[in-house]
């Protein structure tokens, strides 16, 4: 089975483009934040945030046993949208990047707490995700993919591209920096 991580800052359009990727290809989406409510699959509450700590072991474990669960094939495919997915083990990472000022209007629309705006708007100029998930998975096996004006549709494309092979890996193509 092949593990996919569709992973970026908050508000950049992994649920949506998750789902769009899964009607055309059939892939198994996980909404790995859904799964750690759901299953418990987190250490504490942090307050200040209004957010949960994941158990990363405890998730990598919950998704071992999802994917045995579902594998009907050898060429089975799991797809797991988080801003977290990065963190875990994955064959192949996309990372989904909106320019800040784009991004900070998502959140607020979605009900975010200014601070939490901040923090997620700052997170994507400086390209944490991007660096993380460089960091554990190695630049071949990363896809970085900007969604600042661009349709679900369009990204949705392009995350297939990537999924099927027909693109190389790219990271280093968003530079965000100039909006601290």
């Amino acid at each position: 089975m092949t593990r996919i991580a569709l992973t970026g800052t908050p508000g950049t359009g992994k649920t949506t483009v998750s789902e769009l990727v899964a009607e055309r290809t059939g892939v198994d989406v996980v909404h790995l934040n859904d799964a750690i409510r759901e299953a418990d699959l987190f250490d504490e509450r942090d307050a200040e945030r209004d957010s949960l700590v994941a158990d990363l072991d405890a998730v990598e474990a919950w998704l071992d046993e999802h994917e045995d669960r579902v594998a009907g094939e050898s060429d089975a495919e799991t797809l797991v949208e988080s801003h977290l997915s990065h963190l875990l083990d994955a064959d192949q990472v996309i990372v989904l990047r909106c320019r800040p000022d784009v991004l900070k209007p998502r959140l607020r629309e979605r009900g975010e707490s200014e601070a939490s705006v901040a923090e997620n708007a700052e997170s994507e100029a400086l390209d944490v995700i991007l660096a993380e998930a460089v960091e554990r998975h190695g630049e071949g096996d990363v896809w970085e993919i900007d969604t600042t004006d661009r349709t679900p549709d369009a990204v949705a494309d392009d995350v297939v591209a990537a999924m099927e092979g027909e693109v190389e890996s790219r990271v280093g193509i968003v530079d965000f920096i100039d909006y601290l």
